[in-house]
């Protein structure tokens, strides 16, 4: 028979399991699957000229600081009618890959412009996390 500490701890660990939210991007039919490419892929692709980066988030996390490369494209922006015009600034024979702050947008972003015959790669890691991996940053 267990002791009442193990049987405690039992309890705790299956509320909190019972209670955790379920990952938003597993049958989300509104997002891309990530990329499985590690960031050191993705510099390598993007120093070569073989990818480029878009940031997707708002203008006002854009100005705060980006990925020197990325090109502005805000998911919103994306999400209207503006979205066909603003797609005509990406190049059809690179890979593009998406990020913003943790994934959420750069995923739903992904999925407009795959629409458009892109081949695109959402990244998950965010702004932040680029940064850290040996991104260059700059603000507006």
């Amino acid at each position: 028979m267990m002791d009442r500490s193990k049987s405690l701890l039992l309890a705790s660990i299956a509320a909190l399991l019972f209670m955790m939210p379920q990952n938003v991007y597993a049958k989300d039919s509104d997002a891309l699957e990530f990329t499985k490419d590690s960031l050191e892929t993705v510099k390598k692709k993007v120093r070569e000229g073989d990818a480029i980066l878009v940031d997707v988030r708002d203008l006002v996390e854009w100005n705060s600081g980006h990925v020197r490369e990325a090109i502005h494209l805000p998911w919103r922006d994306l999400q209207g009618n503006k979205g066909g015009p603003m797609l005509e600034r990406l190049p059809k024979d690179k890979i593009i890959y998406t990020y913003c702050a943790v994934g959420y947008r750069s995923s739903r972003a992904g999925k407009i412009i795959a629409k458009h015959k892109f081949d695109v790669r959402p990244l998950k890691p965010g702004f932040e996390e680029l940064v850290k991996a040996g991104f260059e940053a700059e603000k507006k």
